[in-house]
């Protein structure tokens, strides 16, 4: 029995799709693992100096608060930037626009290293560092969509939740980068030095890794499901105009499933460690070393979670997600509170394994949401709407919660927030077999 050899024109071909898609995978990945390290840096930086570097004058309760309000700046810009960069992304294209969200946020990323502190310049360095944390909450804003967009609507019939895993591996990778750095810093330098100038370094680097991502990022094409919306001629002059009018339910739903994801994250990273280095007394490194641990569990869930979705579909995943993040509220003050390494430990991975399971359907599920002409858009707002209603204020709402009413009260809230995502996934259809073209 012979069989037909394969030709060296189609080799060439195949061997040239998968080259294609493996650049728009790495392509998808890179840029989110890069904007996420440097979202993740000030997130770091605020739980352990920003408050005595620019805000030296109060409590060091006081200090974490205003620490924690100019954390919070970024969420208030990234719908601004999804909204703007939405725009461009729906009437130009995706790639040009994802280069853009990528420059937006470096840039504002590596100034912050060069802002000098409050015993300098007194109340400008404030100042200044809440413009630059606004600049990045606008080149985030642009960017997770476009990223999403970019790996989904090049996936294969049925593996949409797998592909659109990627960008969601990112905030693993970019989150371990970060936090291994002020992991290495903390334990190499003293406090006084790790104050004065070691903190700025996680912030200079970025320049290196953004100009990696802007390499990977010029050297895609556009998307088919763009291409093929700009032959049908179906762009829509103003894209939130549109969403707004006609797609608003699946925004506001699409942002309600945000909400776990961030709450989770921001509670297990940020005011944890925050609380554990504070009021725990847990050693700064030790406690970055216990996350650096933690968030490989939120990086192994991530692929599992978009494998099981492609399986059996969006909402039940996400569903069962939300009820375990319901049940993780009540582990907080018995694990957190313990003080005990193991526990703690415990804690964090529970939490960050929960937020990957949860987070990582999301790449698939909110381009599913949105018809072609608005999903740029559509997919930014709702994600980064979510990001407001789950992540601006978390870290500042868990330290007033834990300063009224202790660790069970903070735990409570996570439940809050799990049970406001799972009403806003029962409420969806299940969009697993939709079309993106």
């Amino acid at each position: 029995m012979s069989t037909s050899p394969i030709s060296p024109a189609r080799a060439g071909e195949n061997g040239a799709g998968a080259t294609r898609t493996a650049r728009v995978i790495f392509a998808s990945f890179i840029g989110t693992a890069i904007e996420f390290y440097d979202f993740y840096v000030y997130a770091t930086a605020a739980a352990l100096v920003i408050g005595p570097v620019f805000f030296p004058h109060g409590s060091a309760t006081a200090q974490a608060l205003s620490a924690f309000v100019t954390f919070g700046i970024a969420f208030v810009a990234r719908p601004i930037g999804s909204f703007l960069f939405g725009h461009f992304g729906d009437r130009i294209g995706r790639k040009s626009t994802l280069v853009a969200s990528l420059l937006v946020m470096g840039l504002s990323t590596t100034l912050i290293g060069f802002v000098p502190g409050y015993d300098s310049i007194g109340g400008l360095a404030p100042i200044l560092l809440c413009v630059l944390r606004f600049g990045q909450g606008i080149g985030l804003g642009g960017e997770w969509g476009g990223a999403a967009l970019l790996a989904t609507e090049y996936a294969p019939a049925g593996k949409r939740g797998w592909f659109g895993m990627f960008p969601q591996l990112g905030p693993s990778v970019g989150f371990l980068a970060s936090n291994g750095l002020f992991f290495g810093l903390a334990s190499t330098l003293s406090d006084q030095q790790f104050r004065d100038w070691g903190w700025r370094v996680p912030f200079v680097v970025s320049a290196v890794l953004v100009a990696l991502g802007l390499y990977v990022r010029l050297k895609i094409a556009e998307t088919p499901a763009f291409k093929a919306a700009i032959e049908r001629e179906e762009r829509v002059r103003v894209p939130v105009v549109t969403l707004l009018a006609h797609h608003w339910r699946p925004t506001l739903l699409g942002a309600l499933a945000m909400v776990v994801c961030y709450t989770l994250f921001y509670n297990a990273t940020v005011f944890s460690l925050s609380h554990g280095v504070t009021a725990l007394h847990i050693p700064r490194p030790t406690f970055l070393g216990m996350l650096c641990v933690a968030v490989v569990f939120m990086g192994l869930a991530t692929p599992l979670s978009a494998w099981a979705s492609d399986r059996w579909g969006r909402k039940p995943v996400l569903t069962a997600g939300c009820i375990a993040a319901i049940a993780s509220g009540f582990t907080m003050a018995p694990l957190l509170g313990s003080g005990s390494l193991p526990l703690v430990l415990l804690f964090l991975v529970i939490e960050l394994f929960l937020m990957g399971a949860t987070f990582a359907p999301m790449g698939a599920l909110l381009p599913e949401l949105f018809p072609t002409s608005v999903r740029y858009t559509g997919a930014g707002v709702a994600y980064n709407l979510g990001g407001i209603l789950g992540a601006s204020v978390a870290p500042y709402i868990a330290q007033v919660l834990a300063a009224r009413g202790g660790l069970s009260w903070v735990g409570a809230y996570v439940s809050i927030a799990a049970a406001i995502s799972l009403f806003g996934v029962l409420c969806m259809h299940e969009t697993r077999d939709r079309t993106l073209m």
